[in-house]
């Protein structure tokens, strides 16, 4: 499939990329400094990217609110900024790649008609398949068929995948999964079934487009959440599908409420404007977060 080149400057890349779709909290701002961090204590460099496919929900002004929190934190970033919205024909090529393999199929049910399935199978007492985050693997396939205004999504075919990639695939941990799972990881994707790469109005989704990113941008260490850890399954097979450079992972901790909730952007009591606005400084949230 298509080849990327890697960069000529052997410096380690770290970015930070959240999705301009609210106020950054806490969590955001653990995994920010973090980046930041470490890429200084390596020689490295310090990107910023904003995962902004979502156009209806991600907004400029969103945008420039983050930069200023994190201006305020004391960050710098290399320019220019990368917005995935400026990029979709790079999202469309890599797609095109995987469909002339026969890797992609378009997948017309809808949510309620998979809810609908799902239900029903399960009246029969056996629970219906699920992906880690707890959502029903896809029930359909690529024999489905629709008109040409039907909406659909363009899904991987995991099956054919698995089977064009041969061995599972694996990455280097050096952060830590929810069991503690470190160094070699062996991948397991089809624990997702066929994850959604693309939109009929989008060429282009979460897992598709971040690691079509990190290789764009030369990024050597993905340093983030543990809620994406089993995500990354996806991300290294769509990386050796396409031909892309593996990056090392990290993932840390997560930032919880006091109830042991996950931060979330509507979160306003733990949103760095809130914190700001009560006179907090960026020490005062160093501290907080334990950094």
């Amino acid at each position: 499939m298509s080849t990327y080149a890697s960069m000529t400057d052997d410096r380690p890349v770290f970015r930070f990329a959240p999705s301009p779709n609210g106020a950054l909290h806490l969590g955001h701002a653990y995994s920010a400094i973090l980046n930041f961090e470490m890429a200084r204590e390596s020689g490295g460099r310090f990107l910023l990217r904003m995962e902004d496919i979502d156009t209806d929900r991600c907004s400029p002004a969103l945008e420039r609110a983050m930069l200023d929190d994190l201006a305020w934190l004391g960050l710098s970033w290399e320019d220019p900024v990368r917005r995935q919205s400026e990029h979709f024909a790079d999202y469309e090529k890599a797609l095109d790649a995987l469909e002339a393999e026969g890797l992609v199929y378009r997948a017309y049910l809808s949510r309620s008609e998979i809810r609908r399935l799902v239900e029903a199978h399960e009246t029969t007492g056996t629970p219906w398949p699920r992906d880690p985050d707890g959502a029903p693997l896809y029930p359909g396939s690529r024999k489905e068929s629709g008109e040409d205004d039907t909406p659909y999504l363009l899904r991987l075919d995991m099956e054919r995948a698995l089977a064009w990639r041969g061995d599972p695939p694996e990455w280097i941990e050096e952060g830590s999964g929810p069991d503690g799972q470190s160094g070699p990881v062996s991948a397991d994707p089809a624990a997702w079934g066929d994850v959604v790469l693309a939109r009929r109005d989008t060429p282009t989704s979460y897992n598709l487009s971040v690691v079509l990113d990190d290789a764009l941008q030369g990024v050597t260490h993905v340093v983030r959440g543990r809620d994406l850890f089993h995500a990354t399954s996806v991300h290294v097979l769509l990386q050796d599908l396409l031909g892309l450079p593996r990056p090392r992972y990290f993932h840390h901790d997560l930032v919880l409420a006091e109830d042991g909730r996950k931060l979330s952007k509507s979160n306003r009591d733990t949103s760095l404007q809130s914190l700001r606005a009560a006179g907090a400084t960026p020490e005062d949230i160093r501290r907080m977060i334990g950094l």
